[in-house]
């Protein structure tokens, strides 16, 4: 006690600031309060392409397009089983580790000058609100993100949301464009700092996001095709342009889907998916799907099934991209030909969208390897015609575009490709996630009771 006194009593004699810096105990040395724009920037990158792009919400949404099956007995994720709380962790990734530090890194990029950053946070944040938004629907934006200031943020109609997306696109492709003299380097695990690719990425997102409108209340196909096409004139030009992250493969570093595929997990590839190469006699089935361990045959497993086999006895993805050290592709140049070829379908026919859709293809099987004259025997057999232009487009996109949340969106807006009845199915194919417990408990909102079959606002008919 005697110590104590004399401690508190040396303090007073002492200086402020020299007592303080031994007893003010509410600063943490090891936890900043402020971090540079490289700082924020690399752990955001990563979280999107491993909890964001190959998240939870993501391996269901494979299953809801039976590209990934669990080898569970029904009722389970694969018959549509959710609860609320299934969606607590997918909400949390996306609002407190992505938006939020993007929004950071925005605000901190702007006052310090640095306009590289200031597009890079403002084209993630764009595509994180369009990965929320085609998930959820209405979700916060306008209202979220001031801190103390509120934490109950009313949702914004996800009609809102799609404007903010275009804005937000628009004011990166500006602040890039203002050329500014600090440009990431290894802290971009994306694009190394290339700002050229940055641009183009974002060119790219907003013709995406464009075609999701085709449909919705207010927009005309032919418009939005339109705006597609020119936005692409300064999209991706090639697979170099690819939006990707490579995985080392080292402990702690591997791929997200080595690890949602890995032995010890009970997802593998669903029939569904494997037995369309088949179908198609598609020279990418032995790239795309690994043989089964036990048969070194190409198995998929059914959706919705009484019984289980062994894990052992189904395909999983193959190494190109399911190995450790694979690479995530989120947005790729395959995918900006697909969305051209389905806007020149709209705007010019299906004879106009063909040279686009065989380049789309060809795209994709070049990454892969694919031999020239094995990829011009497959498109020999899938030739746009009047009557399934839209089909092929969308199937052969979502193999271009394997394991991404693209591919369920494209389903709801087309409904491409045609997807058998699974059994045990607790409903109809759904239409969207549920809202998470979490949300629901902190900030309750009307929107909330949405049910799996619910259909989005750009979700029509």
């Amino acid at each position: 006690m005697k110590k104590i006194l004399m401690i508190l009593t040396s303090c007073v004699l002492i200086s402020a600031s020299g007592c303080k810096k031994y007893i003010d105990v509410n600063k943490n040395p090891n936890q900043p309060i402020d971090v540079a724009e490289a700082q924020i920037l690399a752990p955001v990158e990563l979280d999107i392409s491993s909890s964001v792009f190959a998240g939870n919400v993501a391996v269901i949404a494979q299953e809801y397009m039976q590209v990934a099956a669990l080898n569970q007995v029904a009722p389970n994720a694969g018959t549509y089983l959710m609860y609320n709380s299934d969606m607590d962790g997918d909400w949390t990734n996306l609002y407190v580790t992505c938006l939020n530090n993007l929004v950071t890194l925005n605000t901190k990029a702007v006052a310090d000058g640095k306009s590289n950053y200031a597009g890079i946070a403002k084209i993630l944040t764009a595509y994180c609100l369009g990965t929320g938004t085609d998930l959820w629907g209405d979700i916060p934006y306008s209202q979220a993100f001031k801190g103390s200031t509120n934490f109950t943020p009313v949702y914004d109609a996800q009609k809102d949301i799609y404007t903010n997306i275009q804005s937000l696109l628009d004011a990166g492709i500006a602040d890039i464009a203002k050329a500014g003299t600090t440009t990431p380097a290894g802290d971009d695990y994306f694009y190394a700092g290339d700002m050229s690719k940055w641009t183009k990425l974002a060119y790219t997102l907003k013709a995406r996001y464009y075609m999701h409108l085709t449909k919705a209340t207010g927009y005309t196909a032919a418009a939005q095709a339109q705006l597609a096409l020119t936005a692409l004139e300064k999209g991706m030009q090639s697979n170099d342009d690819d939006f990707k992250m490579a995985y080392s493969g080292a402990a702690g570093a591997e791929n997200p889907w080595q690890q949602n595929f890995i032995s010890a997990s009970t997802v593998v590839l669903a029939n569904t998916f494997v037995n369309g190469f088949k179908t198609r006699n598609d020279p990418r089935l032995s790239v795309m799907v690994a043989p089964a361990t036990a048969t070194g045959l190409y198995t998929g497993l059914g959706e919705g099934l009484n019984t289980i086999g062994q894990l052992e006895e189904y395909s999983r993805p193959g190494d190109f991209y399911g190995a450790a050290s694979a690479t995530n592709y989120i947005v790729n140049y395959s995918e900006a030909l697909f969305i051209k070829a389905e806007a020149t379908l709209i705007t010019s026919g299906f004879a106009s969208a063909q040279t686009v859709y065989q380049s789309a293809v060809s795209s994709h099987m070049t990454k892969l390897g694919i031999s020239t004259a094995n990829a011009t025997t497959y498109l020999a057999t899938r030739v746009l015609t009047s009557s399934n232009a839209e089909q092929l487009i969308i199937e052969e996109k979502q193999i271009a575009n394997f394991l991404s949340l693209e591919n369920f969106t494209d389903y709801r807006r087309t409904g491409y490709p045609v997807l058998p009845a699974v059994p045990n199915a607790l409903s109809a194919i759904p239409r969207r996630v549920l809202y998470p417990e979490a949300e629901i408990i902190s900030n309750p909102q009307p929107q909330q009771s949405a049910k799996l079959t619910d259909r989005l606002w750009w979700d029509l008919q």
